[in-house]
């Protein structure tokens, strides 16, 4: 058996007197995809960010593909490269055009000779299905085509894992589904994934496993089938009946 892609070994963090990771265990193959769900503030986008030491944790460890995060400076730098992040904000450059957004990165952090990087980048923009859109300025497109540039140019840098942090939230509901389906597509391909989201249909239909936390802990973890039909936990039951009647 190959090691896991990441792995959490007992991560604590507080946020002040508030403990909002408690002796986090996740491990998460490669090319798996796992669904982090639970009640508001329950620490799923917490953990989320913590996995490319956006948000610091003071204790446990995390590593990537074998190697361990360091704190800070240049290796940090290089693993963070490797963790795509695509976030509720789409965090898109204004003064740029998209093409540009998404050959940034390659470009100042990977070295690659732009006219290699403008290919890759209209491939990519044409996988999300705005390929037509390249010259444009971010605030010209929709808050669901913003949200698929985020993905691309996240895919640009080539990245080992995915993570999404409620990449829909900000959207109006026309256009989740939009964004939705790139990422089951993203999905299928093989791509690792750990997305934080309230969009159950998309957790049925892509996931591999949902992990459900609660008050700063992981509570259950199952396939989308067990956990959507049979929790175990009195707290994912009471979650779900809240969730799923609606």
């Amino acid at each position: 058996m190959s090691e896991p892609l990441v792995v959490m070994r007992d991560v604590n963090k507080h946020f002040g007197d508030l403990h909002v990771l408690q002796d986090i265990n996740l491990e998460v193959d490669k090319g798996e995809v796992v669904i982090l769900i639970g009640p508001s503030g329950s620490g799923k986008s917490t953990l989320c960010r913590t996995i490319n030491r956006l948000e610091t944790f003071e204790s446990g460890s995390i590593s990537i593909d074998g190697k361990e995060l360091p704190e800070e400076g240049k290796e940090l730098a290089a693993l963070r490269a490797d963790v795509g992040m695509v976030f509720q904000s789409f965090n898109l450059f204004a003064h740029k055009t998209i093409l540009e957004n998404v050959t940034l990165g390659p470009i100042k952090v990977r070295g690659t000779k732009k006219a290699d990087a403008e290919k890759r980048a209209r491939e990519l923009l044409d996988r999300v299905g705005i390929g037509h859109q390249a010259e444009k300025y971010p605030a010209q497109l929709s808050g669901g085509q913003q949200q698929r540039v985020a993905i691309a140019r996240s895919l640009a840098m080539d990245p080992k894992v995915m993570l999404f942090d409620e990449p829909t939230s900000a959207l109006d509901p026309e256009m989740i589904n939009e964004v939705l389906d790139v990422m089951v597509e993203l999905a299928k391909s093989g791509m690792t994934m750990i997305v934080v989201t309230h969009e159950m249909g998309f957790a049925r239909k892509a996931a591999n496993r949902v992990v459900f936390l609660s008050d700063g802990q992981i509570v259950e973890q199952a396939t989308p089938e067990e956990f959507f039909t049979n929790p175990t936990s009195d707290r994912a039951k009471d979650f779900l009946g809240k969730i799923l009647t609606h």
